[in-house]
């Protein structure tokens, strides 16, 4: 049973929650003690229903305000497929919270309050998906019982959202009008809407096709460790244990290690004791090289004929998650899989206005939740992918060399100039 992250996103009190609180309900996946909880922190409600946003939201300042204020995470299965729900904050405050949860997640359901149509957070989350590279955006048009259910509201909404999305290098887009209070389309379909022909969102979710997201054409290990037991029965055992991030890997390659540039042969690919001729993304493996190369912990390993970016300047799409503002000059560790260098920041670009999309040049530093395009230079090679090519070989974090808290996301574009 294969699994899906998708996180939701969308402005204050357009029902986030509550959506996830009505996915968990219906699908009959909250337990009898978080049931009997929910329904005694409900009981201050005048209407006497209960409250689903409460499943998610747990802080007690986001209960007492109505609003998510961290990212929250929850897990369920249907009969057809696994999933993690990220509860993603709607302020713009907090988009560094956003840009957490959603880095690793193959969908985003953006919520649209019907009476209110597209918004700047609307903007805002669908910018940050397009830049995180997310594959499948669902426009989850909700709150339609306030709005009788029409379906020229749901078409106009649809209409503006499509004009925003080819501004943006957004993935496939599907729209579905629902009400999570009410629970139409969540799960079952709607007998209110019967001119909408899709499917709900549940069904949705557990079709949506992910095989395809996986990169397999470009092989990429990034060394995690080097296993040389040194023993009698195992004296010449030397084993590069790690994880295969994206590509295939066979017996008898030929490979390159960065960014060194030495290159050998695969003798052996080993799983749990067991040899076998190939694997593939996302298998955690030991490579045997037939040579005696220098392969060390952030070293990687990449087939000869199909090798990445390798450059100490480095292009990238940056998020600020630091109180303390970036200034140009200032450095920093960076990390990228497994490898860590030092940095320093050579230029800005650009900021991004998250809003309307707008490129500010002439910055000298970024302050908390700010996204520029930025060029770093390293003391090491990096050896990368563009993002938008390869997710997990394009992705990294900046580090704050002092407190070792991380004060930056990074999507890494391309070799600067």
């Amino acid at each position: 049973m294969d699994l899906l992250r998708f996180i939701t996103a969308g402005s204050v009190d357009d029902g986030k929650s509550t959506l996830i609180g009505r996915l968990l309900y219906d699908s009959k996946s909250i337990l009898a003690d978080q049931m009997e909880a929910i329904e005694r922190a409900s009981k201050s409600r005048d209407d006497g229903e209960i409250d689903l946003a409460l499943l998610t939201d747990g802080l007690r300042s986001e209960r007492e305000q109505g609003i998510t204020i961290d990212v929250a995470y929850r897990y369920f299965q249907t009969p057809k497929r696994k999933f993690i729900i990220v509860d993603a904050p709607g302020h713009i405050q907090y988009t560094r919270n956003m840009v957490t949860g959603a880095s690793n997640c193959q969908l985003a359901v953006v919520l649209v309050d019907a009476r209110h149509g597209v918004v700047e957070q609307t903007r805002r989350h669908s910018l940050i998906a397009s830049l995180l590279g997310i594959p499948h955006l669902v426009v989850a048009i909700n709150k339609m019982d306030l709005v009788d259910y029409s379906q020229d509201v749901f078409s106009n909404i649809c209409i503006h959202y499509n004009e925003l999305a080819q501004k943006l290098d957004v993935g496939e887009v599907t729209y579905i009008p629902l009400s999570a209070l009410n629970g139409d389309n969540v799960v079952e379909k709607s007998a209110n809407m019967p001119w909408y022909e899709g499917e709900p969102l549940l069904s949705y979710l557990e079709t949506v096709e992910l095989d395809h997201d996986e990169n397999l054409t470009d092989a990429r290990f990034p060394v995690q460790y080097v296993i040389r037991p040194q023993t009698a029965e195992l004296h010449d055992y030397r084993g590069y244990a790690g994880k295969i991030t994206s590509g295939i890997f066979r017996k008898g390659d030929t490979v390159t290690v960065l960014p060194t540039g030495e290159t050998s042969t695969i003798d052996a690919i080993e799983v749990a004791e067991k040899h076998f001729d190939e694997a593939f993304a996302p298998m955690s493996v030991v490579l045997h090289l037939a040579d005696d190369v220098d392969v060390s912990r952030g070293n990687l390993i990449v087939k000869s004929d199909n090798q990445p970016v390798v450059s100490q300047n480095v292009e990238a799409m940056l998020c600020w998650m630091d109180t303390k503002p970036l200034k140009v000059g200032n450095k920093y560790t960076l990390q990228h899989g497994t490898f860590r260098t030092r940095c320093a920041v050579r230029e800005i670009i650009y900021q991004l206005n998250v809003n309307t999309y707008e490129e500010t040049e002439d910055v000298e530093s970024l302050k908390l939740n700010d996204i520029a395009r930025i060029v770093l230079k390293t003391a090491k090679p990096v050896s990368f992918d563009p993002y938008d090519k390869n997710r997990v070989n394009g992705g990294a974090i900046l580090i704050d060399e002092t407190s070792n808290v991380t004060v930056g996301a990074l999507m890494l574009r391309k070799e600067a100039i």
